[in-house]
């Protein structure tokens, strides 16, 4: 008997799934540790496996915000940057668009940017964009700039030079002779040779800042789950829904940015059907992202820091990364989002969180400002979860809010499940109304700690008739974690290539040599644009011209919402390399009991305030809203108008009735 582990750390729970080799899954969900994430997890990997065999275990996989909470927390290391003559300010000079109140803020100060001025160096040398050596690279140059780096005590170094995805000859010549005296050195030739300057240095320098983090974290979770007895391999999601080992994700740790919310749209998008928005609500942020056919929308370019607006990410007001991610909308929107009330008395939720420490006031761990799963127990839409929860302490917390609003506990909770429900609703209007698709026609997945009490009315707003909460939903992010491949993905710009297909056997055979396999799957794509212009889209590659250009147009026009014809260009070739993996047990779906339904009131304004309804489990749920079923880890609100039923898989499907 053989056990796979997935192990998703997320802001307020830490979730770990054991799968064996028979389909058979156990699940535990423990309070995040923050001061050391790896406490949880071994927590948690330890009430998962119970009684078994740790040396039985043959594959981690391992779902982390390490990459995102150090950029945004600005707890990385510090970086130098060396970059071509002539070329040093442009990280300090930056790029940042101002957005909604920085618009009109006449103080308004930009963040600082991701390398010290101080810490920006220059070495004489050029590149043309065609990979033509215009000066020849001043070795004496690179010298001063290692011994000034060494200097100043920094131990890790970003290098990029002008149009080294051309020809990467002068930056592996940098890149050795910093070696010998700066422990840590990414190139970008390296980390991802595309083009655009600014871009590909704020996204070598990410992998600058965080990759020792990265393999100091992954060293010592080898080292605690060793203690335990599990010394299987340790795999880590990528941003792109790839699965990649430690030893390369500590060396490409800016693939991992994404890493957590990746595993849910994975979940998601094995829900059985092809076209599904995935919604996922834990206790810090719900995230939202489009799938078609059964694959995920995936960005190549994202930003990390920056400002939200409604759910989307606002080009220019944070750090550009330039690997490939899934398309993700995110709100501040969480099961521990703190409701507040702004000067002017309007009642606000979010986007600050209670975390796990202290929680929301329920938790009964010293937090004492209502949240939205204060709200929710309020509400009776709650009643248990993976710790007791204190209504009593619920409702003084909502008490808080309803004085000074001059409304019943109730009415106070409810305007907080409505405004969080909004909020959500926001980032599923912006993977899909504001890209001219029409949700109608999507299943809506709910998953996550929250997401099934707040799924239905979600898709009430946008007239989606069909919501699925999937087995083991409360843990979705970790069971998706068991689906996904080894893969890694690899792109080079090369304007004009001469040879494509040597192109794309260079880029499969540096992947798959990462991945230390001999043989893959390879899917090739490659970014177009029309010629004389500065963007480009990709899209799947084909050898003859006319058929790729045919790809292009209509691309083009699905994300412009014109058609045009012209001639065009190839500007970047890309790979994704998969090792093929054989099928997976089938999981066996959860059963709940033989629990008889039993009444609870719950508060449904449409029925006029608190009503009794039937509290069902899995199995015992086939009727109409209004209804509630409890999960061990999430539980599922049927709101009127809805019936809930339960299907062999063990997911619970809800349906809008007409009328």
């Amino acid at each position: 008997m053989g056990y796979t582990i997935g192990v998703d750390v997320g802001g307020t729970f830490t979730d770990v799934v054991v799968r064996g080799t028979s389909g058979a899954i156990s699940v535990a969900k423990c309070l995040s540790t923050h001061y050391d994430p790896i406490a949880g997890i071994v927590a948690g990997v330890t009430r998962a496996l119970g009684g078994r065999d740790p040396s039985q275990v043959t594959r981690v996989v391992h779902a982390t915000t390490l990459a995102t909470n150090a950029i945004l927390e600005r707890k990385g290391v510090r970086v130098a940057y060396v970059t071509t003559q002539g070329f040093r300010a442009a990280i300090p000079l930056g790029r940042y668009a101002r957005v909604e109140e920085d618009r009109y803020d006449l103080r308004f100060t930009p963040p600082p940017p991701p390398v010290a001025p101080g810490d920006c160096f220059e070495v004489t040398e050029r590149i043309s964009a065609r990979g033509a050596v215009l000066t020849p690279l001043d070795l004496d140059s690179v010298r001063r700039a290692a011994d000034a780096i060494a200097a100043r005590g920094i131990e890790s170094a970003a290098i990029c030079l002008l149009h080294s995805y051309a020809n990467p000859g002068h930056e592996r010549q940098v890149a050795e002779i910093l070696r010998a005296s700066i422990p840590n050195v990414v190139a970008s030739s390296e980390i991802w040779p595309e083009i655009r300057e600014y871009e590909r240095a704020t996204t070598t320098i990410m992998s600058a800042y965080i990759g020792p983090l990265m393999a100091s974290y992954l060293s010592r979770l080898r080292e605690r789950l060793a203690e335990l007895g599990i010394d299987a391999p340790i795999h880590v999601m990528e941003s792109s829904g790839g699965v990649i080992s430690a030893e390369l994700a500590a060396r490409r740790a800016v693939a991992t940015i994404e890493s957590g919310p990746a595993a849910g749209v994975l979940a998601a998008a094995g829900a059985g059907f092809a076209d599904v928005i995935s919604f996922d609500m834990g206790g810090t942020t719900a995230k939202t992202c489009v799938v078609r056919g059964g694959r995920p929308s995936i960005t190549h370019e994202f930003h990390v820091g920056g400002k939200g607006s409604f759910g989307g990410r606002r080009a220019g007001t944070g750090v550009p990364i330039k690997t490939p991610a899934i398309d993700l909308a995110e709100v501040g929107a969480g099961g521990g989002s703190v409701a507040w009330l702004d000067p002017a008395g309007a009642l606000r939720v979010g986007p600050h969180s209670a975390g796990s420490s202290p929680g929301p006031a329920c938790y009964g761990l010293g937090g004492s400002e209502p949240t939205v799963t204060d709200a929710n127990l309020v509400l009776g839409y709650l009643s248990s979860a993976s710790i007791p929860l204190s209504p009593a302490l619920a409702d003084k917390a909502l008490d808080r809010l309803a004085g000074p609003l001059g409304v019943s506990r109730a009415e106070a909770a409810y305007a907080v499940h409505e405004i969080v429900s909004a909020s959500m609703a926001s980032a599923v209007h912006v993977v899909t109304v504001q890209r001219g698709i029409d949700p109608r026609g999507f299943v809506l997945v709910g998953f996550g700690g929250a997401g099934p009490m707040h799924a239905a009315r979600v898709a009430e707003r946008f007239g989606i008739g069909t919501v699925v909460v999937p087995a083991y939903c409360g843990v979705a992010s970790a069971a998706g974690l068991l689906s996904g491949a080894l893969s890694t993905d690899r792109v080079l710009s090369r304007l004009d290539a001469g040879d494509p297909e040597a192109v794309f056997a260079a880029l499969a055979a540096e992947a798959a040599a990462d991945l230390g396999v001999p043989d893959a799957e390879v899917a090739r794509s490659v970014d177009v644009r029309f010629a004389g212009q500065s963007h480009d889209l990709t899209v799947d590659w084909s050898a003859d011209r006319a058929a790729l250009d045919a790809r292009f147009f209509q691309r083009y026009a699905e994300v412009y919402g014109i058609t045009q014809r012209g001639e065009t260009e190839l500007v970047s070739y890309r790979v994704r390399v998969t090792v093929p993996a054989g099928p997976a047990p089938a999981a066996r779906p959860p059963t709940g009991g033989t629990v008889w339904p039993r009444p609870r009131l719950a508060y449904f304004p449409e029925l006029g305030g608190y009503t009794e309804v039937p509290v069902h489990t899995r199995d015992t749920i086939d009727q109409d809203g209004p209804a509630i079923v409890e999960d061990a880890e999430s539980t599922i609100v049927v709101p009127p108008g809805w019936h809930a039923a339960r299907t062999s898989s063990g997911a619970v499907h809800l349906t809008r009735r007409a009328g």
